[in-house]
Order: structure tokens, then C-alpha cells, then sequence
């Protein structure tokens, strides 16, 4: 299974990265839709599509408005946004109200509620992250297979999530402060480097990708990836367009 990593930054995109997007091309499978989104097309290997957010911020779900660029080329014979249903109901009525974007997207919306069955015999689970305005992660399981997707949260070993994570060969997980910011990230909602380490270790994860990085720091690496190694080895820096298999 392959997991393209179309963009890896968080609020704005920068010279290096573009906001939140995640693909599963083989599985037609897309993690939220930030400025990365249009590169969704140079990937697109089915003619369904799954778009899962994990929230309504402006840096995850924007590239949403990309859609007609993104199947241009490619028509599909289905395209479904998920959601809480609450994050649905805002993107429609703000987002792509007519004021904002001119034409309704060729797209289903489905309120996540339970599991949801993914092609190839997998199931895509969703469960609540503490962040401002709510946020949801995402554990997705096949035969063989397994990765969790958590973005925007403070990461907490004590936190609820991880037993939702627990024994994932992957785990994608927000990292967009370096330790020296560590008050900021308590601020703010989001995870700082020595606290994802120790969660990806005591959940006993496979290997750790470190995603949504601070766009403010216009470096390769902007959180301390030998940090993180120190306590969990098998971690990398994501950066766009990196495909990680598992």
C-alpha cells in the first residue's frame, strides 16, 4: 500500500509545502483536501474517490474548491466528501457558499457515523481529537495493512487517541512545533516534537511520520527530526510528494 504525501504543512502554505493532503491512490482514497489538493489528479488510479476530512479549517478542507481542476481529465464515476456531519453543514453553507465559489461541486456528501468499508477489504475508523472547534482521526485497517492519520491535537501520551492508534504499521501524526515552542502548541491545540515521539512509542507503531509542520519556519526540517529519533528511531520528516509504503 502506498501513501503519497501531497502536502505536509499546516495554515499556509510556504516556498517548500503546500497545507494538509494525504493520498491512497490504489485504495482512491484522499485525507483531507488542503492546498495539495490539485495534486490529486497526477495520482489517480480508480474511478471512485473518498475524500475523509478530519476537520473544517480552512487549511484542510480548501483545496476542496480544486475539484473541477482535479477531474478535468479524468471523470469519475464517484466522488464522496466525509465528514462530521457539522463540518459538512459548514463547508456547504460558508465554503462553497455561491458568494465564495460559483458552481456546486460533482461531489456526495456522508456524515461519518460508524465504520466505513474501503475497497480492498479495508475499514476506515474516525474518532475524536481535542482541538479547537473538534477535530477527528482516522485509523484505517486492510488484511496486512494498517495506518492512523492524526492531525490538529495537543499529543498526550494520557490521551484518549491512543488507544485508537495502538499497533499501526503507520502513524501520520501532526508535529508543528519544535520542542521550544512547547506553550504554543499547549495554546493553540497542536503537538510539539518529544510528545508525538513518546505517543508513536507507547503505542507501539510501526514507523512515524512527522506531517503539518510550522510553514512560518521556511526550513527542511523545523521541528528537530533527530529529536523525535532519539526516542522513537523509526520516524521521517514528511515532506510533499514523499510515498511511503507500508
Amino acid at each position: 500500500m502506498r501513501l503519497v504525501l501531497l502536502g505536509t504543512t499546516g495554515y499556509h502554505p510556504n516556498e517548500l509545502r503546500h497545507t494538509a493532503c494525504f493520498m491512497l491512490p490504489e485504495a482512491g482514497i484522499v485525507l483531507d483536501a488542503g492546498t495539495a489538493f490539485f495534486r490529486v489528479r497526477d495520482w489517480l488510479a480508480t474511478d471512485e474517490l473518498d475524500v475523509f476530512l478530519s476537520h473544517a479549517h480552512l487549511d484542510h478542507v480548501f483545496g476542496l474548491s480544486f475539484l473541477f481542476d482535479v477531474l478535468h481529465e479524468r471523470p469519475m464515476r464517484r466522488v464522496t466528501v466525509h465528514a462530521e456531519a457539522a463540518k459538512l453543514a459548514a463547508i456547504e453553507r460558508h465554503l462553497l457558499d455561491e458568494l465564495l465559489f460559483p458552481v456546486k461541486l460533482r461531489c456526495d456528501y456522508r456524515a461519518l457515523s460508524g465504520p466505513v468499508a474501503l475497497a480492498g477489504g479495508g475499514k476506515l475508523t474516525h474518532f475524536p481529537l481535542d482541538h479547537p472547534g473538534g477535530a477527528a482521526g482516522f485509523r484505517l485497517d486492510w488484511p496486512g495493512h494498517s495506518m492512523a492519520y492524526i492531525t490538529d491535537t495537543t499529543a498526550d501520551i494520557a490521551a484518549p487517541y491512543l488507544e485508537h492508534i495502538r499497533g499501526v504499521d503507520l502513524l501520520v501524526h501532526e508535529c508543528y512545533f519544535a520542542d521550544a515552542l512547547r506553550q504554543q502548541a499547549l495554546l493553540t491545540g497542536h503537538s510539539h516534537t518529544t510528545p508525538v515521539a513518546q505517543v508513536a512509542r507507547a503505542a507501539g507503531v510501526g514507523r512515524l511520520v512527522l506531517v503539518h509542520l510550522n510553514p512560518m519556519i521556511n526550513e527542511v526540517d523545523p521541528v528537530g527530526l533527530e529529536v523525535a529519533r532519539a526516542i522513537f528511531p523509526e520516524t521521517v520528516l514528511g515532506t510533499d510528494e514523499l510515498v511511503v509504503e507500508f
